[in-house]
């Protein structure tokens, strides 16, 4: 079922496509998207969809600093937000040169409000907690939310969701407070969380929980229940229209139902492991990218198949792209 479904994505994704345009293959395509990708030892960039790549050092401009492993990565045009292990870093230039700002410690996430032009506000996940920023960086202080790592945000509005190592909190006063984790979640840190795109008006969400798998609330956090791949440790939840994908350390894994049946997504991965799943901009609405442990994986087809990347044998902790990507429909109302 969940096959012939991802079929039809790719097949209406095409009709969407330019008349006459060819389907997609495994030849570099959009050549005017810049793809970043963080790992361990720094940056890379390409702006060949991934065939080939160069270093770009995120170095202060004294050149004595580095961010280190960099964990996300946020590009906005020339402008681009870095956070890694050496704190958080900004490039004006898109990525030439870099100025560190004011957060000490391991930057695990990074999360601007949505009308950032007029609305300056950056929230920034830590090791030891969430810092807040709202002159688009210049200044942070702490929030609420302190002792605990912070390793996702969303913040779909009214409410600032965050996943942390106490489980999923949710703020509705942009910080200054937190409730959570909720009845029913095990226990353990939540490194995966994904939204329901109608969240403001049906909170949906999901979260991947210690070594326990796919939780899944319907009621903001409140109230938690199973939903499946038990004993997995997950570490990406990510939409693709009606498809929740988890990166998990036993593979890539799709859910078409909400989590009752998962089914492995195995062609062409063998021996590597899922770390971060990426959706850019791009003509078929079924290209992904996979950060994995031996490098960056592509799909022009929803994951049914997957071919590596120029970027081989090195983990990879993070992706990002310019253009951003679109806002996708992400989960079902139910």
């Amino acid at each position: 079922m969940i096959r012939r479904l991802l079929v039809a994505v790719v097949v209406a994704a095409a009709l969407l496509a330019e008349a006459g345009a060819a389907p997609p293959d495994t030849s570099p395509i959009v050549t005017t998207l810049a793809l970043f990708a963080g790992t361990p030892s720094g940056l890379r960039l390409s702006r060949d969809w991934g065939t080939t790549w160069d270093r770009r050092d995120p170095a202060v401009p004294d050149g004595l600093e580095t961010a280190g492993g960099v964990r996300v990565i946020l590009p906005l045009g020339p402008t681009v937000y870095l956070g890694g292990e050496g704190g958080l870093f900004v490039s004006q230039d898109f990525g030439r040169t870099w100025e560190k700002l004011g957060v000490l410690g391991s930057v695990q996430c990074i999360l601007l409000s949505r009308y950032f032009n007029v609305e300056p506000t950056i929230f920034v996940g830590t090791r030891e907690g969430l810092l807040k920023s709202e002159d688009a960086g210049h200044a942070f202080h702490a929030t609420a939310l302190r002792g605990t790592p912070v390793t996702r945000l969303e913040w779909p509005g009214p409410a600032l969701v965050a996943a942390t190592g106490r489980g999923v909190l949710v703020s509705t006063d942009s910080g200054a407070s937190f409730g959570g984790p909720g009845e029913g979640l095990a226990g353990g840190g939540v490194r995966a969380m994904a939204l329901s795109s109608f969240y403001p008006i049906d909170p949906v969400l999901f979260a991947g929980v210690g070594s326990h798998g796919v939780y899944r609330s319907g009621d903001g956090a409140r109230t938690w229940t199973s939903a499946g791949l038990a004993d997995h440790v997950v570490t990406d939840l990510a939409w693709l229209g009606p498809f929740l994908y988890a990166a998990t350390d036993r593979g890539l894994f799709c859910t078409e139902d909400m989590g009752r049946l998962w089914t492995p997504l195995r062609e062409g991965l063998s021996g590597v492991m899922p770390i971060r799943i990426f959706f850019p901009s791009a003509p078929s609405g079924a290209e992904a990218f996979l950060a994995t442990d031996r490098g960056i994986y592509r799909t022009p087809d929803g994951g049914q198949h997957w071919l590596p990347t120029g970027f081989k044998d090195e983990p990879v902790l993070c992706l990002g792209a310019f253009p951003p990507p679109p806002t996708l429909g992400k989960g079902k109302k139910k």
